[in-house]
Protein backbone atom coordinates (compact mmCIF):
# COMPACT_ATOMS: atom_id res chain seq x y z
CA UNK A 1 0.00 0.00 0.00
CA UNK A 2 1.29 3.55 -0.82
CA UNK A 3 1.23 6.10 1.62
CA UNK A 4 1.49 9.85 0.62
CA UNK A 5 3.11 11.96 2.88
CA UNK A 6 1.84 15.18 1.35
CA UNK A 7 4.79 16.20 -0.17
CA UNK A 8 5.01 17.35 -3.71
CA UNK A 9 8.22 15.28 -4.42
CA UNK A 10 6.55 12.22 -5.21
CA UNK A 11 4.46 13.75 -8.02
CA UNK A 12 7.97 14.28 -10.14
CA UNK A 13 8.75 12.01 -12.45
CA UNK A 14 13.25 12.08 -13.57
CA UNK A 15 12.54 12.05 -17.51
CA UNK A 16 16.28 13.23 -18.65
CA UNK A 17 20.02 12.72 -17.58
CA UNK A 18 22.90 14.79 -18.39
CA UNK A 19 26.57 14.15 -17.59
CA UNK A 20 29.45 15.13 -19.00
CA UNK A 21 32.54 18.15 -18.86
CA UNK A 22 31.21 21.55 -19.22
CA UNK A 23 32.34 24.96 -18.09
CA UNK A 24 30.54 26.87 -15.53
CA UNK A 25 30.20 31.07 -15.75
CA UNK A 26 29.81 33.33 -12.96
CA UNK A 27 29.99 37.06 -12.18
CA UNK A 28 32.32 37.23 -15.06
CA UNK A 29 34.42 34.45 -14.44
CA UNK A 30 34.84 31.73 -16.41
CA UNK A 31 35.58 27.81 -14.97
CA UNK A 32 36.93 24.94 -17.61
CA UNK A 33 36.24 21.58 -16.91
CA UNK A 34 33.58 20.82 -14.71
CA UNK A 35 32.01 18.01 -14.39
CA UNK A 36 28.37 17.19 -13.80
CA UNK A 37 25.16 15.48 -13.99
CA UNK A 38 21.99 17.04 -13.88
CA UNK A 39 18.62 15.27 -13.83
CA UNK A 40 15.55 17.01 -15.13
CA UNK A 41 12.12 15.47 -13.38
CA UNK A 42 8.38 16.72 -15.11
CA UNK A 43 5.88 17.89 -12.75
CA UNK A 44 3.24 15.51 -12.67
CA UNK A 45 -0.69 15.46 -11.80
CA UNK A 46 -1.96 12.46 -9.30
CA UNK A 47 -3.38 11.13 -12.50
CA UNK A 48 0.09 10.51 -13.77
CA UNK A 49 -0.22 13.47 -16.50
CA UNK A 50 2.96 15.74 -17.31
CA UNK A 51 2.33 19.52 -15.98
CA UNK A 52 3.26 21.71 -18.72
CA UNK A 53 6.14 24.21 -17.46
CA UNK A 54 6.54 22.42 -14.27
CA UNK A 55 10.73 20.98 -14.13
CA UNK A 56 13.26 20.63 -11.69
CA UNK A 57 16.63 20.30 -12.12
CA UNK A 58 18.77 18.38 -9.48
CA UNK A 59 22.58 17.08 -9.78
CA UNK A 60 26.15 17.99 -8.84
CA UNK A 61 28.87 19.87 -10.03
CA UNK A 62 32.63 18.79 -9.63
CA UNK A 63 35.53 21.67 -10.21
CA UNK A 64 38.85 21.14 -10.46
CA UNK A 65 39.29 24.27 -8.17
CA UNK A 66 37.66 23.16 -4.83
CA UNK A 67 38.53 26.80 -3.51
CA UNK A 68 35.93 28.19 -6.79
CA UNK A 69 32.98 26.04 -5.96
CA UNK A 70 33.43 27.08 -2.21
CA UNK A 71 33.50 31.04 -3.47
CA UNK A 72 30.57 30.07 -5.61
CA UNK A 73 28.51 28.16 -3.00
CA UNK A 74 24.86 30.07 -2.59
CA UNK A 75 25.12 31.74 -6.58
CA UNK A 76 23.26 31.41 -9.61
CA UNK A 77 25.69 29.89 -12.37
CA UNK A 78 25.54 29.46 -15.79
CA UNK A 79 26.41 25.89 -16.86
CA UNK A 80 27.60 25.47 -20.56
CA UNK A 81 26.88 21.29 -21.20
CA UNK A 82 29.47 19.99 -23.67
CA UNK A 83 26.33 19.55 -26.04
CA UNK A 84 26.61 23.71 -26.67
CA UNK A 85 23.04 24.16 -24.34
CA UNK A 86 23.28 26.71 -21.25
CA UNK A 87 21.33 25.50 -17.53
CA UNK A 88 21.15 28.09 -15.12
CA UNK A 89 21.62 26.37 -12.25
CA UNK A 90 21.74 27.72 -8.09
CA UNK A 91 25.08 26.00 -6.38
CA UNK A 92 23.58 25.05 -2.88
CA UNK A 93 26.78 23.90 -1.20
CA UNK A 94 30.26 22.88 -1.09
CA UNK A 95 29.94 19.40 -2.22
CA UNK A 96 28.33 21.17 -5.27
CA UNK A 97 25.03 20.00 -5.68
CA UNK A 98 22.89 22.50 -7.85
CA UNK A 99 18.91 22.91 -7.94
CA UNK A 100 16.75 25.07 -10.86
CA UNK A 101 13.11 25.25 -10.87
CA UNK A 102 10.52 26.34 -13.13
CA UNK A 103 10.36 27.22 -16.75
CA UNK A 104 12.08 29.17 -19.55
CA UNK A 105 15.66 29.10 -21.38
CA UNK A 106 18.44 27.78 -19.52
CA UNK A 107 15.53 26.21 -16.80
CA UNK A 108 13.37 23.02 -17.50
CA UNK A 109 15.54 22.43 -21.01
CA UNK A 110 12.32 21.80 -23.19
CA UNK A 111 12.34 25.46 -24.68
Amino acid sequence: MHSHDGTDEDRYKKVETREGVGTVACAGETYANVRYGIARFQGMTRAGLPVPGVHRLDGHLEFENTEALQALVGSEVSLHLDDGSVMKLELLDSEGRVVAHGHGPGRCLCC
